[in-house]
């Protein structure tokens, strides 16, 4: 199994794992939106000999006084066949070693907050940052990947977000 950057001929596939992994179809509406609208995107798959298995992607979070690159990590699906194999787990280190490579201040995510952390998110509260939702403290995470940003204020998602449901 590779992880590497999805190609046009991965969207059927990355749908489908997105639908099964959250069992209805809102997340992979939303990833099929934020590939025709959010820029940067960044979407990677988990390929295992040609057959995609788990996919991850990062859309652009505005915070307003904040002129930096902030990502945000959603969705993650790893197809229900293949969770509990460190699929996500690739995924995610893999993901964001991209994002610092595309020179991203930070990382947020709205996730388990017993997952997540391993890979160095923590309570945003902890940055003064809040999401734009309505979320228990503990689920909304930030990852700075520099040391000169000031993250406080509220994040907002990219306009997509707002068409799940």
């Amino acid at each position: 199994m590779i992880i590497r950057r999805e190609t046009a001929s991965d969207a059927a596939q990355i749908h489908d794992v997105n639908e099964r992994a959250f069992g209805q179809p809102s997340e992979a509406n939303l990833v099929d939106a934020l590939r025709e609208r959010a820029t940067p995107f960044l979407s990677f798959v988990a390929d295992d000999d040609g057959t995609v298995v788990g996919h991850i992607c990062f859309s652009p979070v505005t915070i307003a006084g904040v002129d930096r690159l902030i990502l945000g990590l959603a969705p993650m699906a790893v197809a229900p066949e293949r969770q509990n194999q460190g699929i996500g787990s690739q995924l995610v280190r893999f993901g964001l070693d991209e994002c610092r490579r595309l020179g991203a201040a930070a990382v947020v995510v709205l996730g388990h907050p017993e997952y997540y952390p391993r890979f160095g998110f923590r309570p945003a509260s902890t940055a003064s940052l809040r999401s734009e939702y309505d979320v228990p403290d503990p689920v909304f995470m930030v990852l700075p990947l520099t040391l000169d940003v000031d993250l406080s204020g509220v994040a907002r998602y990219h306009d997509a977000f707002l068409d799940i449901g």
